[in-house]
């Protein structure tokens, strides 16, 4: 679903860049939020099973909510294919994400944790081929969606309107999540199911607390020195807990720096799908979709996870280097900051080939000719521009004058032009000069979603009507023009019809172009159609390939098949026993941090120039891998199996000493009645 979301705010709610890159990461670091109250049902109530399959049900009810909330029929009052209530869907999307928050979050901590419990202590190696797979099959689920969903989303669908299938796009994954719930409950019988140990979390709380409390009213210098500031809990807490939670706030306090990684990681989802609108999808036979260019992580994710693991590893294992986990982390980190090197000098390129449209200061005017003869325009501070009959200037004239003259045809005819300043405006001059039109609809922004905008002007002296599939321009009156119509990628056939008569007309298109399709005075119906019109170039397709995003893909995915892979491990080994999904939902609380840090920068940060943007992410993340290195460098790694069983073993021990003086008082007490008894 995340595949399409931020298309959805940006195309569909009509919300910026900005604000629809800062509620998806807002939705991301929720879902990574919620799992520490999944923790705690699970740990304290429910235990993981149970609360897997009811936050599963409320899982799907929210993606439910979400496909209702995109059919823009329900409101409409004017079947013009644009939400007409937006308060209503605004609503409803909220609630469903929501919603998708609880479900998708509550049972986050638990599922890796389940999985994880369904093997014994000597099973080590069993436990870590199973989370190599576990992360295997969520990639497969990954690579599935991000190929389908977006296919999905761009079908035509409505009752009135035809617009793009959000619906369809949120209903199937819908679908799928209750046959995957029906699954899982099918498997019941053949789980171990490990049974709820108390509230744990509101203990390791409780005990922090009087901690931190109960050195705060020891802080004079006269009582002695704790080795550790969690051990004045010991008036209180048993020692076993202490040590459990020693364990895991050592492990939190490493997972300080880790949510830079995860502020990088998530933008392929938001930032990276944006970038991608303003590229050229079309690989020969097969023609990439912007929210498709997410499908390259996962394919890179299964091919990447058992090279690592088979290859990899082994080889540098063999080659006597310790590669531990941590130094596996580090290394993943700096490779996502090389990712985001790269998005930004792919962001540079596409920079380059973006038009330049006027400021609030400046009009841009572009001069057609729809005359049957060659004319010469004379326009203020520039050269005389010489156009063919039928024919356009190449660029737009910057004018910073609200007032203009022009001059035009031979003998000269002046015009005296109100521009309209920060817009684009086309003057049309028609073969009698002093009938001329000044058309002040043209673009002042790439197309949406790749899309090409696409309108006509009739320079006949009857109307015409236009047709294409997905797209009516109507009829078009002598000497006027149509309202831009919005044309997928590909080859487009237009039908042409005056009256009885009618042709066609075709042209491929590429991705993010604009052009205005010229019907001359001297157009013909018949074997000349495709020739005689004329194709004015208002907007330049997409010529950056999306071909050179691969690469930060491949460096954002290497990273984390080496950061998070090993991470889900190294949590669920440092861990005590009844704190797994504690440390897990810790994990994940990361994640939510990285991408409240995105939130940050995009809304408050306003950085003007994307690839500026990229490279201070890009700075951050290498200056928090160095701090992580050194922190890794100074920890220690922990067996809390084996903490637990000498924990186990000295309180037996106790127990047996106990046992000892109790039976020896005992027999004291009876020794000393049988003397008395005696006397």
């Amino acid at each position: 679903m995340r595949a399409v979301l931020v298309l959805y705010f940006r195309y569909f709610l009509r919300w910026d860049d900005d604000l629809a890159t800062s509620i998806y990461h807002a939705f991301v670091a929720m879902c990574y939020l919620t799992p520490i109250l999944g923790a705690i049902v699970a740990d304290s109530w429910l235990g993981k099973f149970k609360t897997i399959i009811y936050l599963s049900i409320v899982y799907a009810i929210g993606q439910i909510v979400m496909a209702i909330s995109a059919i823009h029929d329900i409101t409409d009052t004017d079947r013009d294919g644009t939400p007409d209530n937006m308060t209503f869907h605004v609503s409803l999307s909220m609630v469903g994400l929501f919603l998708i928050a609880l479900g998708t979050g509550g049972i986050k901590p638990c599922v890796a944790a389940f999985g994880g419990d369904q093997f014994r202590e000597h099973q080590e190696k069993q436990r870590s081929t199973f989370f190599s797979v576990f992360y295997l099959c969520i990639n497969a689920g990954s690579l599935l969606s991000t190929i389908i969903t977006p296919i999905l989303r761009a079908q035509e669908c409505g009752i009135h309107s035809q617009q793009k299938c959000y619906p369809l796009a949120f209903g199937v994954p819908a679908a799928l999540m209750v046959v995957a719930l029906v699954v899982f409950i099918v498997g019941s019988g053949m789980y171990y199911k490990a049974e709820p140990q108390g509230n744990i979390m509101l203990d390791v709380c409780k005990c922090i607390g009087f901690a931190i409390s109960n050195r705060f009213r020891h802080r004079s210098p006269q009582y002695p020195k704790k080795q550790h500031w969690m051990d004045w809990a010991e008036d209180k807490y048993d020692k076993l807990l202490i040590a459990q939670i020693k364990m895991v706030l050592k492990v939190l306090f490493l997972y300080i720096p880790l949510p830079m990684f995860w502020t990088l990681f998530d933008q392929k989802g938001s930032r990276w799908t944006l970038q991608a609108t303003t590229m050229d999808g079309n690989f020969g036979q097969l023609v990439i979709q912007p929210d498709q260019m997410q499908t390259v992580n996962p394919i890179l994710i299964l091919t990447l996870v058992p090279i690592m693991d088979s290859v990899i590893y082994p080889l540098i294992k063999k080659c006597g280097l310790n590669f531990t986990p941590l130094k596996r982390m580090t290394v993943g980190m700096f490779l996502a900051a090389m990712a985001f090197v790269c998005a930004a000098v792919v962001q540079i390129e596409i920079d380059k080939t973006l038009p330049t449209f006027p400021s609030a200061s400046q009009s841009q005017l572009k001069l057609v000719n729809m005359g049957s003869n060659p004319l010469t325009v004379t326009l203020p501070h520039n050269n005389p521009v010489q156009l063919g009959a039928a024919q356009a200037s190449e660029n737009y004239f910057v004018f910073e004058d609200k007032m203009i003259t022009v001059s035009a045809g031979s003998p000269a005819v002046s015009i005296s032009l109100t521009l309209t300043m920060g817009n684009r405006q086309t003057l049309l001059i028609p073969s009698n000069i002093s009938n001329y039109r000044v058309l002040i609809g043209d673009l002042i922004a790439k197309p949406e979603q790749g899309n090409n905008a696409i309108r006509f002007i009739n320079g006949m002296n009857t109307p015409v009507n236009v047709s294409t599939t997905g797209a009516q321009f109507g009829i078009i009156a002598p000497s006027s023009h149509s309202q831009y119509s919005l044309i997928r990628n590909g080859k487009a056939i237009f039908t042409i019809h005056n009256g009885a008569q009618s042709c066609e007309y075709s042209r491929e298109f590429g991705f993010g172009s604009s052009f205005t399709l010229l019907i001359p005075s001297s157009f013909t119906f018949g074997p000349d159609c495709q020739t005689s019109i004329t194709a004015i170039e208002d907007i330049k397709p997409n010529s950056v390939h999306m071909a050179l995003q691969i690469p930060q893909y491949f460096l954002i995915t290497a990273g984390e098949v080496v950061f998070s892979v090993t991470g889900l491990e190294f949590s669920y080994s440092q861990a005590p026993s009844n704190m797994k999904a504690v440390l897990q939902a810790g994990w994940l609380f990361t994640v939510a941090i990285g991408n409240f840090i995105v939130l940050i920068v995009a809304e408050l940060g306003q950085i003007p120039k994307q690839w500026a943007e990229y490279l201070l992410f890009a700075s951050l993340l290498v200056a928090v891998c160095v701090i992580f290195s050194i922190m890794a460098h100074f920890y220690t790694y922990m067996d809390p199996a084996e903490i637990e069983a000498q924990f186990k073993k000295r309180d037996d021990e106790y127990e047996e000493t106990e046992m000892v003086k109790k039976n020896s008082i005992k027999l004291h007490d009876e020794d000393n009645n049988a003397k008395q008894t005696k006397l």
